[in-house]
């Protein structure tokens, strides 16, 4: 299954993680990523401490916890290759329904691009069922 298809139809949990030049780590809840045909990536992002980090350091992970029993999932390891302040492309992929006044008081919105440098399962170090293409 590709990353796109596996996004499309699995629903979960994601925690995007980063860290700063000094190697200061953060981790926040992020929904699933939208995935391009040619593999890569992207998060629709404020300027908040996770944006911030990806200034200096390009590199994070993405962790996705699917719903339902058990731990099954995806860690997706990732580098930063570009950022757009697109504002219509943005509007299109924000998923979550704020008012127009809602979303400008929670401040300007970033479009991050990553590639994505490995996949792993959730748990363990073998390969994953999921692919890039």
């Amino acid at each position: 299954m590709t990353l796109k298809e596996y996004f499309e139809s699995t629903s979960g949990t994601g925690v995007l993680s980063t860290a700063d030049a000094e190697g200061n780590v953060d981790a926040a809840i992020y929904s699933t990523p939208h995935v391009f045909d040619d593999g890569n990536i992207a998060f629709v992002m404020r300027e908040r401490l996770t944006h911030r980090n990806l200034q200096s350091n390009p590199h994070a992970s993405f962790l996705f916890m699917e719903h339902g029993p058990g731990y099954r999932g995806v860690r997706l390891f990732l580098n930063k290759v570009k950022e757009a302040p697109d504002s219509e492309l943005i509007a299109r992929m924000t998923r979550r329904g704020l008012t127009p006044e809602e979303d400008k008081q929670k401040g300007p919105k970033f479009l991050a691009y990553f590639t994505v440098q490995k996949i792993l399962p959730l748990i363990g170090g073998g390969e994953s069922p999921v692919t890039l293409a």
